[in-house]
């Protein structure tokens, strides 16, 4: 089995931005200890942040965020890449939908998703229901993961255990494992 750390929309606009909210920042200090183990162990680490295109769908929806090249679509500082980190753009809610993103895993030889990121129930869980119809385990982190309210996250969570057969762990948990 060898996993992967997605870290979904930790950029500006969803955390210091337009659409930034508390939870967000809460996650950070969490995130960048996850990150860090991983990369000593030799676990990839895939940054995958919105980027969109004016007339994108979820513009309708949010308004403009993430704008393709704009500040607000960079992956915030505190968790900024480092080489040999991945870097995967999306225009929808799911990481793998009209990206290389199953394409890169498979060429990492990966087979277990760690999830992190915003936000638990659209991003992340979207993310989740198309890893676990691609056939890859997964291990969300309830810990690194956040929703508008402790609520949603917690129901977002649960549907995507109940769902989708994902281990849902704290970062504790996860390091403690050895990623």
């Amino acid at each position: 089995m060898r996993s992967a750390v997605l870290v979904i929309d930790m950029i500006e606009d969803f955390v210091n931005g337009r659409l930034g909210f508390e939870n967000a920042k809460k996650i950070v200090p969490n995130i960048a200890g996850l990150l860090e183990t991983a990369r000593t162990k030799g676990v990839p680490v895939i940054y995958v942040c919105d980027s969109h295109l004016p007339g994108d769908p979820e513009i309708s929806l949010w308004g403009e965020h993430a704008m393709a090249g704009s500040p607000g679509s960079k992956v915030i500082r505190e968790l900024c890449p480092r080489p040999g980190d991945f870097m995967v753009e999306k225009s929808t809610y799911s990481a793998f939908y009209g990206t290389n993103l199953d394409c890169l895993l498979k060429r990492l030889n990966v087979d277990r998703v760690i999830l992190t990121g915003v936000t638990t129930d659209i991003c992340v869980l979207h993310t989740a229901a198309d890893a676990f119809f691609r056939g890859y385990r997964i291990v969300t982190v309830s810990d690194c993961t956040a929703a508008f309210d402790e609520g949603t996250h917690r129901r977002a969570l649960e549907t995507m255990r109940r769902l989708y057969g994902a281990e849902i762990k704290t970062s504790s948990e996860v390091v403690g494992e050895g990623i």
